[in-house]
């Protein structure tokens, strides 16, 4: 992930830094504004306070994330031969972009976990999940039985437990290799093999 080369953007990535290092709670103005190479003054002419500033770094995130799944391209048909390949394809660059992005994870999952969030999620725009949305609606076509699952449940447990594991291998409780990457998917979807049985003669 590159950033542009302005201030704003200076300091969400300024931001992100910070709260890796002093925690969510725990991180200041001041913090972000010294890591950003500005004052605290100018830091204000681009946002009105510490929480504004904490959801913008989400929504940069957030925004980050689910344009991976704009770049994903697959043939539903070879679901039919290998749908956990098919899973397994999709979800893969999901977790490798969150391993790559040590800072941006750790901010994600503390921002998930904190006071903020329920109340920011509440009004929350994931109108840019659309790409994911549609993978999703291929998968339910293709494997009706996925529709008997709790799907709220189902898709956030897969995306944010994905964070979390992505986060121990950027703490270095998880080495960064393939064999972590097997597990995770492994403890990720087990008993979802069940479910991804076609329906016959169902088309694409």
């Amino acid at each position: 992930m590159t950033a542009p080369d302005d201030t704003k953007t200076r300091i969400i990535f300024a931001t992100m830094k910070a709260v890796r290092q002093y925690g969510l709670e725990g991180v200041r103005i001041q913090n972000v504004s010294e890591l950003a190479g500005i004052s605290p003054g100018a830091l204000y002419r681009h946002f009105d306070s510490k929480e504004q500033l904490l959801v913008e770094c989400f929504i940069y995130i957030d925004r980050q994330a689910a344009a991976i799944f704009d770049h994903l391209k697959f043939n539903p048909f070879t679901m039919l031969t290998n749908p956990m390949g098919a899973v397994k394809a999709l979800w893969l660059p999901y977790f490798r972009f969150w391993v790559a992005h040590p800072d941006e994870t750790v901010f994600y999952h503390r921002f998930r976990d904190s006071a903020f969030f329920p109340e920011y999620d509440r009004t929350r725009d994931v109108t840019y999940f659309e790409s994911f949305v549609e993978n999703v609606r291929i998968f339910r076509k293709v494997f009706p039985s996925l529709v008997e699952m709790n799907q709220d449940l189902l898709w956030l447990h897969v995306l944010t437990s994905t964070v979390m594991y992505a986060k121990y291998v950027v703490e270095g409780i998880l080495p960064n290799n393939q064999e972590t990457e097997e597990t995770v998917f492994q403890l990720l979807t087990t008993g979802l093999s069940g479910y991804l049985k076609p329906k016959s003669g169902k088309k694409i």
